[in-house]
């Protein structure tokens, strides 16, 4: 049996948690789990069914982006302290990248399943999720912006020409 009042003092003591309101908080760790993720592990692969989001209390996730017939690369690493995972929230509810652990990573893992059904039936929780999540979502997609054009504008190898 999950102990939920331990996963409850271990999310409240998560920056995501910060200053929310406890019945919030009760709620939300009824769809939380802790999880354990070693060096080179995938938390989740492009293309996947989203079903959970992640709260990183230990170790480094880099969230990449799959290159055909090349090195994936690594748009952001995450840390200590952070959340990652927000695809759970838009249908069609798949990864659109991939997320591996750099290291021994401990994580809370949010089942998406149990808190869409919690967010239907309590709009309240959703808009205080949505309102946690939006900030993270956009200095993403920033970073990741920021990440093409570094990408773009890296020099390359100047490669020979065929002769003939």
């Amino acid at each position: 049996m999950v102990n939920i009042v331990g996963l409850e003092d271990t999310l409240a003591a998560h920056p995501f948690a910060a200053d929310m309101d406890p019945d919030v908080l009760r709620t939300i760790a009824g769809c939380c789990s802790n999880a354990i993720y070693h060096p080179g592990d995938y938390l989740f692969r492009e293309g996947e069914p989203a079903d959970a989001f992640f709260l990183i209390r230990h170790g480094q996730v880099a969230l990449e982006i799959h290159v055909p017939q090349g090195a994936p690369i690594v748009v952001e690493t995450l840390e200590d302290g952070e959340i990652f995972g927000w695809s759970w929230m838009l249908a069609p509810y798949t990864w659109s990248n991939d997320a591996r652990a750099n290291d021994q990573v401990r994580v809370l893992k949010l089942d998406a399943t149990c808190l869409r059904r919690k967010m239907e039936a309590d709009r309240a929780l959703g808009y205080e999720l949505y309102r946690r999540f939006l900030p993270v979502m956009a200095q993403r997609l920033a970073s990741s912006r920021m990440r093409i054009v570094e990408l773009a504008t890296e020099p390359r190898p100047i490669r020979a020409r065929p002769k003939g």
